[in-house]
């Protein structure tokens, strides 16, 4: 199931041509990213508190096709590739209505917590992103 998340932009997110700057879509994805966290299985504090564990960004790529300005309003969809034993493969598509304006890919590493070691993904946050796996 696709996840999606709502946001407009703000005036303070553009830049002197009037289109959002680009290093502003990473800040999106990760927002996203976070609110599907959350509604897959609560809030992030949650996976450092019960299960140990956090998420680094080991790569991040981001396609422009079209500008987004000023107050356009944008849903952001997110996407989930399979979890890999330590790696989770994040897929964004940005749109104003119909129009794609940009295309992203995070791919998260899990960590231990504590020691910032890779790890496995825990077995109830394996089953958390289960819902937002792309078939």
């Amino acid at each position: 199931m696709t996840f999606v998340h709502r946001l407009r932009v703000r005036y303070a997110e553009c830049d002197m041509q009037g289109h959002v700057f680009n290093g502003h879509y990473l800040t999106w994805f990760d927002m996203a990213h976070t609110e599907l966290i959350r509604a897959a299985f609560g809030p992030y504090q949650r996976l450092v508190d019960e299960l140990g564990v956090e998420f680094v960004v080991a790569e991040a790529n981001v396609r422009y096709r079209a500008p987004a300005r000023f107050d356009d309003e944008l849903d952001i969809a997110v996407t989930l590739d399979a979890p890999g034993e330590t790696s989770l493969t994040s897929h964004f598509a940005v749109r104003r209505g119909e129009d794609l304006l940009t295309e992203g890919r995070l791919r998260h590493v899990c960590v231990d917590a504590r020691t910032f070691a890779k790890t496995p993904w825990p077995e109830p946050l394996r089953a958390a992103f289960g819902a937002h796996v792309a078939s």
